[in-house]
């Protein structure tokens, strides 16, 4: 006779399985050259990355899919001990300065908040720079402080790094790459497939900033109206979740293709389906309104001082009270919950009473945003 304990694990179990089974079978790679949707965290990066990159690295460490791999040194190094985290991501955003930040700032936050989402405390970073053949050597100055500041402020050091010049022409101006190692809180597994229905979705503030933010310095589109990058370090905010709701299922950063795009990797990889309502999703008045100039949907843009939550139905009063009492999480907005039905989907209840399908980011409307 089996106990509940035992029948809530084989049921997860199946789920894990149903979900990746479904996975393989879509993933097939039909493209014949890489496109810039390639690169925009939606449907096309994730059908890369389940039909190349996978198949070709498969390991354990891979399974989770999460922003960071959790790594056991009690297995890999006995006489050490203590599970940790280990993250890498590249910049290449353009153009290299924007309102509210810069590429440097958003390269030591974007790897900190990766380690946070993991459930890790950030340690330390690595740092490495491309560079292009005839770079002035005011802008390289002017990024090397921003990630000297930010790395500072974040009280997260870079440990080491490595910098390569390319010919004048085979790079713009800068690229960044930055690793990062963390190391794990006690207590604590994030999973997508510890979600259940029931549990409810937080989001940690206003949606879009940043994507919009790069997008209007890029273009220098005239519009009127202060919209600045929400680029910060998350971890001091995920800390304060994970103690506030122990039972805290996953952390997610909405980077790339936004709210939209990570919810619908939830859902899919936790074989659930999830509900959100449109009025509870923060959104700033001049966001939505660039948005509509622009014909752009602010839940599928990119955000870089954001997260989302899954926690229990029981623990998501405290959970919220945890991220209001920090200026990071000032705005956080209880926005939905977990739901048995459709499973893999994310449905969006709209202020007229109905619902639509919220689908992940399709193409690339705002490509070299981080």
């Amino acid at each position: 006779m089996t106990t509940r304990v035992e029948q809530s694990l084989e049921a997860q179990l199946g789920r894990m399985d149903r979900v990746r089974t479904a996975r393989e079978a879509r993933a097939i790679l039909r493209d014949e050259h890489i496109t810039m949707s390639h690169g925009s965290g939606g449907k096309a990066t994730h059908t890369l990355i389940d039909a190349l990159f996978i198949p070709a690295f498969a390991n354990p460490s891979l399974d989770g899919f999460s922003d960071s791999s959790v790594l056991s040194l009690n297995e890999d190094v006995p006489e050490v001990g203590g599970n940790f985290a280990f993250t890498t991501d590249s910049y290449v955003v353009s153009p290299l300065f924007f309102p509210g930040g810069d590429i440097g700032k958003l390269a030591i936050n974007g790897t900190i908040n990766d380690l946070a989402m993991s459930g890790a405390r950030p340690i330390c970073l690595s740092l490495g720079l491309i560079l292009e053949e005839g770079l002035d050597m005011s802008v390289l100055r002017r990024v090397i402080d921003s990630l000297a500041e930010a790395s500072s402020a974040a009280g997260v050091p870079i440990v080491t790094g490595d910098t390569k010049v390319v010919p004048r022409g085979k790079a713009d101006q800068l690229f960044i790459n930055t690793s990062g190692v963390g190391a794990m809180l006690p207590g604590v597994s994030l999973s997508a497939h510890s979600i259940v229905p029931g549990d409810v979705v937080l989001v940690s503030g206003d949606l879009g900033d940043h994507g919009l933010a790069v997008m209007l310095a890029r273009e220098a589109l005239e519009l009127e109206t202060d919209i600045r990058t929400d680029s910060a370090p998350l971890h001091l905010l995920a800390a304060a979740i994970l103690k506030a709701a122990p039972g805290t299922r996953l952390l997610k950063d909405p980077t790339r293709g936004g709210l939209a795009t990570t919810l619908n990797e939830i859902a899919r990889r936790a074989g659930v389906g999830i509900a959100v309502s449109e009025q509870l999703i923060p959104v700033k008045l001049e966001v939505r309104g660039a948005c509509e100039i622009l014909g752009l949907d602010p839940l599928q843009i990119a955000n870089e001082g954001k997260l989302v939550a899954i926690v229990p139905a029981g623990e998501a009063g405290a959970a919220l009270a945890a991220m209001r009492a920090l200026p990071v999480g000032a705005m956080s907005a209880i926005i939905g919950e977990v739901t048995a039905e459709p499973e893999g989907m994310v449905l969006l209840k709209t202020p007229i009473g109905g619902s639509r399908v919220l689908d992940m980011l399709v193409g690339d409307p705002l490509p070299r945003i981080c």
